[in-house]
This record gives structure tokens, C-alpha cells and sequence, in this order.
């Protein structure tokens, strides 16, 4: 999408909407809502404060934006890694992905996490909106766990959210300098634990 921003003469001038919010993302995902400042923001952003505000409001509509842009590229990436036939493998490519992902982005982590967990009392919704986006992706492994061909032996929403719980501890972890073969290590064991758990409910 293509925006227009008003330069010091006053003419509109355009800007693409797609990489002012991936910039957004960088700066929200380094800095946290409350360390990204405005300055920063519209840097990342390649636009200029006013034109913030008259395209998203106020940075916490910002940050909602962007969460939604993260949200939609990482859901389009979450299909095919879900498009397994057992539950055991749904799991296995969630968190095999995830132990690298989390090495991989702008910084160590995930946005879901380096975001904002707490907040300052006027910016309570921040946290609620990543809660949301994390049981979104909660959601998302629970269906593809429900479409497997062994659904019917096991829970698939504590199992989802067993997943999901491990694959926030590794942002967690990477962001506080794991390296891979500690994150893959973690995954391994959750696997086993998993295996061990699933031949016991087929029994």
C-alpha cells in the first residue's frame, strides 16, 4: 500500500506503507514499545512525525499495525510448517523452526516477546496485544494439531500450548544470548518428552 506524507513545502508525497512498517517492526522489535521513541520510529520508518500521526493516530496504533503486518507474514510461514500428518511432526516443525527463527530475526528473540511484556500503567493494551498475537499462534498449532491423522488419542489445545510455552522460553533464551546448540538441545529434549508422552496415549 502506498500512503502519501506531507514534505516541508506541504505537498503529499508517497511512501510505501509495507516498508515504513517493516521499519517499524525493527525498531518496536530492538527497543521495545517504550524504548522506541518517535524520533526513532519515524528514522526506521523513513517518514516524518507528523505524517505518523495523520496515517496511524498515535504509536500505539502504530504498534498494532505493525504487530498485524509481523502477524500476517509470520501466519503465511506457519501454514506449510504446520502442514503435517501427525501430531508429533506438527510439533516437531513448529519448534525445529522456531529454535532457529529466534536467532535469526533483526535481533535475538521475537517480537512477541522483546515488544513489551510489561508496560507502564498507560500502556496496558501493549501487553494484550502480544498476548493476543501469542494465542493466535496458539490457535493456529491447536487446528493443525485437531486436522492430524492421530488427533483423536491426545488434547490438542494443552498440547499446542505445550508447544507454544516452549517456543517462548527459546525467544526468551535467545534473546539472553543462548547459542543454537543450546536452543536445538532444549528442542530435543521437549521432543523426547513429547515422543514418551504420545506412545503412552496411543497404548
Amino acid at each position: 500500500m502506498v500512503e502519501a506524507q506531507r514534505n516541508a513545502g506541504g505537498r503529499p508525497r508517497e511512501f510505501d506503507e509495507s516498508l515504513a512498517l517493516d521499519g517499524a517492526i525493527e525498531a518496536f522489535w530492538r527497543l521495545g514499545y517504550e524504548g522506541a521513541s518517535m524520533a526513532e520510529l519515524t528514522q526506521a520508518m523513513g517518514i516524518n512525525k507528523p505524517s505518523l500521526y495523520a496515517v496511524y493516530g498515535s504509536k500505539e496504533k502504530l504498534f498494532e499495525r505493525a504487530l498485524q503486518r509481523y502477524g500476517e507474514c509470520y501466519h503465511e510461514r506457519l501454514k506449510g510448517l504446520l502442514s503435517q500428518s501427525s501430531a508429533y511432526d506438527v510439533i516437531e516443525s513448529y519448534l525445529r523452526d522456531t529454535a532457529v527463527a529466534v536467532r535469526a530475526g533483526i535481533t535475538p528473540g521475537c517480537l512477541s516477546i522483546q515488544g513489551g511484556l510489561s508496560c507502564a500503567p498507560n500502556n496496558t493494551r501493549i501487553p494484550q496485544l502480544l498476548a493476543d498475537y501469542r494465542g493466535g499462534i496458539e490457535h493456529a498449532v491447536a487446528t493443525a494439531l485437531a486436522a492430524t491423522e492421530d488427533a483423536s488419542r491426545f488434547d490438542t489445545d494443552a498440547l499446542a500450548g505445550y508447544a507454544v510455552t516452549i517456543g517462548k522460553g527459546l525467544a526468551v533464551d535467545a534473546a539472553a544470548g543462548a547459542s543454537q546448540a543450546k536452543l536445538d538441545a532444549v528442542v530435543d529434549v521437549a521432543l523426547a518428552g513429547l515422543a514418551t508422552l504420545l506412545a503412552r496415549e496411543s497404548g
